[in-house]
């Protein structure tokens, strides 16, 4: 009875988290914000990121505080394997921070510009693995998650964290046609969102042309 009472608060608690991300992220509530109290914009990604990540500690602390028994355990060569994922995974995506912009991503160039405007002002660019699959991060995170030990807790959050961030690729594209228009359409035809697939990649020629392309159409996406 104790571990399904922690899990359905578990389960409250994700549910909760992920409503408030998609609700701080969306540009509905940017947008009502930017008519209501403009100068708030400039820190409002910074804002967004705390706010994200503190509310990610009461979960964590949930699943980590008292482990319930192991519904499964990668052991002998599969442990190997499943921690050479990670390792890789984790890697792979400390490699990748190199084509961002970290003070943009964090909210700090916006601060530092006083930027009040709604949309995020970062280039659109491709990274190498951006290649392969249209949410990087998105996909190394799903690989770091199902790689771990599994007890009950930890099965339920990999559940709805994989539903997530399925759901919120989806809507994040929304926001990326809204910024980058037909070139991020032409993007998304070329390249799968979250599993590579063979034949459904861009050379790396192919690449810096789409990021090199002019942009065209901006703006006609939907809206989120």
């Amino acid at each position: 009875m104790v571990l399904m009472n922690e899990l359905f608060l578990l389960a409250v608690l994700w549910v909760g988290y992920f409503a408030l991300h998609s609700a701080l992220a969306s540009l509905t509530l940017k947008r009502w914000i930017a008519a209501r109290r403009p100068g708030w914009l400039r820190a409002y990604r910074l804002a967004f990121n705390i706010i994200a990540g503190v509310l990610l500690l009461p979960p964590l602390w949930l699943i980590y505080a008292e482990r319930g028994p192991w519904l499964w355990q990668w052991t002998g060569p599969w442990w190997w394997l499943s921690t050479a994922l990670a390792v890789l995974a984790a890697g792979a995506f400390l490699w990748s921070l190199r084509w961002y912009d970290g003070a943009e991503f964090l909210g700090l160039a916006q601060l530092h510009r006083q930027d009040r405007r709604v949309e995020d002002q970062e280039a659109f660019h491709l990274s190498p693995l951006h290649r392969y699959v249209r949410h990087p991060w998105y996909t190394l995170g799903l690989v770091i998650i199902w790689t771990r030990d599994m007890d009950p807790a930890m099965l339920l959050s990999a559940l709805f964290l994989t539903a997530y961030l399925v759901a919120g690729s989806r809507l994040e594209e929304r926001k990326l046609l809204v910024y980058h228009g037909d070139r991020y359409r032409r993007y998304r035809d070329a390249v799968p969102a979250l599993l590579p697939l063979p034949g459904r990649r861009l050379s790396a020629d192919q690449a810096r042309a789409l990021t090199e392309a002019a942009p065209a159409d901006k703006g006609r996406g939907a809206r989120r």
